[in-house]
């Protein structure tokens, strides 16, 4: 059998991570107890976690032509992921400043740059790659107008379309329809669902709704939850399981990488969620995103 294909048309940044005890108040200088410069943004996180797994993986994005920009690109490369798709823009490239807190919660705040510089020449340049793409991946970190034309020619060339709805971003109904799987956690969940998201209970509920309205397979991770699967009104929930989390930077484009994998090996929607849950757990006990997602043997080591 053919070696599966993804490609991620998205975001690359350069985080900067501060490791802190709390958030600063409104006017205080807070002393970090360490900080880390790693590669992140949704897109390059998400296909450097596939490209982990043993999938070929093309990106598709932009940075600038910039020490940050040549740092990204060889550390995607270094995981095994094609950069040739990725363009060198005037912008500078896009920048994350991340506060890690000491029980793995993170404030993340982002500046666009390069990532915003993506254009419908940058996806003709990769239409071979984009084409012939067993799985397409997309995020909300890149203009919209990109997004909607992935959507249109990834749904003509029979692709599966997973489509991370994240940062929130308002989105026709009828994209959103035309994706194989749409992955939000709960804040995100409750501004496309248009209600508050706090329980299991209400993700089933309103996820149940949305994927029978849609006619596909909505995913809601709710963090320390677990996170809940709805397939046109049929949900169901994946337990997490327990680590020691050191903090959570990439831990949902763990999943989505390792979901995408498992999908494209032919098991079903809820044992695909099961194999990206024991991705984002191991994720999770390291620091920064890319550096930490697990490869196979260290998932196989772990569970089994």
């Amino acid at each position: 059998m053919a070696k599966k294909t993804v490609a991620v048309v998205g975001s690359m940044n350069c985080d900067i991570i501060l490791k802190v005890k709390r958030l600063p108040e409104i006017g205080e200088t807070m002393v970090a107890e360490s900080a880390v410069m790693s590669a992140g943004g949704k897109g390059a996180n998400q296909a450097a976690q596939v490209a982990k797994l043993g999938l070929k993986t093309y990106m598709v994005g932009a940075v600038g032509q910039d020490h940050m920009g040549d740092f990204l690109i060889q550390e995607a490369e270094k995981y095994g992921v094609d950069t040739a798709y990725v363009r060198r823009s005037a912008n500078t490239t896009g920048l994350g400043c991340v506060s890690a807190l000491e029980d793995g919660r993170v404030y993340a705040t982002i500046n666009r740059g390069a990532n915003y510089d993506i254009t419908g020449s940058d996806l003709l340049a990769a239409e071979p790659v984009l084409r012939a793409a067993d799985a397409v991946i997309i995020q909300n970190e890149i203009p919209g107008s990109i997004n909607q034309s992935v959507i249109e020619s990834a749904r003509e060339n029979g692709s599966l379309i997973i489509y991370n709805a994240a940062p929130a971003e308002p989105v026709e109904s009828r994209y959103l329809a035309m994706c194989s799987v749409v992955i939000v956690n709960e804040v995100e969940a409750a501004f496309y669902l248009k209600k508050a998201i706090t329980t299991l209970e209400e993700a089933e509920e309103a996820g149940g709704r949305i994927s029978t309205e849609m006619g596909n397979v909505w995913i809601i991770t709710m963090g320390s939850m677990g996170s809940v699967i709805c397939e046109k009104g049929r949900t169901n929930i994946i337990r997490p399981y327990k680590v020691d989390a050191v903090e959570t930077t990439g831990a949902g484009d763990s999943y989505i990488g390792g979901l995408t994998y498992a999908l494209l090996q032919g098991v079903d929607i809820e044992d695909a969620a099961g194999f990206a849950t024991k991705c984002s757990a191991i994720t999770v006990c390291g620091v920064g995103a890319q550096s930490s997602m697990p490869d196979m043997d260290q998932i196989k080591a772990r569970f089994g």
